[in-house]
């Protein structure tokens, strides 16, 4: 595929699945050294170490408060937590056979998308494959999101990021893949302290943003709390064999 094929989002696809099944299904994880880059919580990091079989797992994150939280998980053996970002990976050329990015390309500074691509082109053995996943600025959960987080213009930064290293042949395109995955809220507290909160980034929110926001939630409140679908695009990329 090559970069005039590709498309930042596609309000036609209507599947919604877990990503799990998405990441399952594009990579070869078992016995794999796997770079995460953005691995947050750790949640992915922990899946795929238990199910997918990989033969290691270096899990980079930037934000110090999290990094240390993840310090502390002590029961996936095959995982290594660092505090490091996509911009200068802290692994030896051609150590990795898969990198995976979940939702985490936007939040690298625009300015270095383009260094992040190099590093990851780096890292990665030749034939290695990039997992990039990304929200599509679309859905009802960006209609809450953005009332205090507008992303718009990170995103189209990122996408335009995945673009220019297949053009400068950093990269070569795989496929693109589109789908939707649920997004679940209890209440609004629970929003607050998964999105609002986050130690990651800091929001500047009125008490009347706040009621604002709490309104706009609240639309989507059922019996079983909000229930969100998420369109989100991923790029799958390979490092190039020669």
């Amino acid at each position: 595929m090559t970069t005039q094929h590709m498309m930042i989002q596609n309000p036609d696809i209507h599947t919604v699945v877990d990503e799990t099944q998405i990441y399952r299904e594009l990579l070869p994880l078992e016995g794999a050294d796997i770079i995460e880059l953005g691995c947050g919580a750790a949640k992915h990091t922990r899946t795929i170490a238990e199910t997918g079989h990989p033969a290691s797992i270096l899990a980079c994150e930037v934000d110090t408060r999290q990094h240390e939280k993840n310090l502390a998980i002590t029961d996936l053996p095959t995982v290594k937590f660092v505090l490091a970002g996509a911009q200068a990976i802290p692994a030896p050329d051609a150590s990795a056979d898969i990198v995976m990015m979940f939702k985490s390309l936007h939040h690298v500074p625009m300015d270095l998308m383009d260094t992040a691509f190099s590093e990851i082109a780096r890292v990665l053995r030749p034939g290695g494959l990039a997992y990039i996943s990304e929200p599509v600025y679309a859905g009802d959960f960006n209609e809450v999101l953005r009332l205090f987080n507008d992303e718009a213009i990170v995103r189209q930064a990122a996408f335009d990021a995945v673009r220019r290293a297949v053009d400068r042949g950093v990269m070569e395109l795989v496929e693109q893949r589109f789908f939707n995955t649920p997004n679940r809220f209890e209440n609004f507290a629970d929003f607050e302290q998964r999105i609002m909160q986050v130690t990651h980034s800091e929001f500047r929110i009125s008490p009347e943003l706040h009621e604002q926001i709490r309104q706009r939630f609240a639309d989507f409140v059922g019996a079983d709390g909000a229930n969100f679908v998420m369109p989100i695009r991923v790029d799958l990329l390979r490092r190039p064999a020669v």
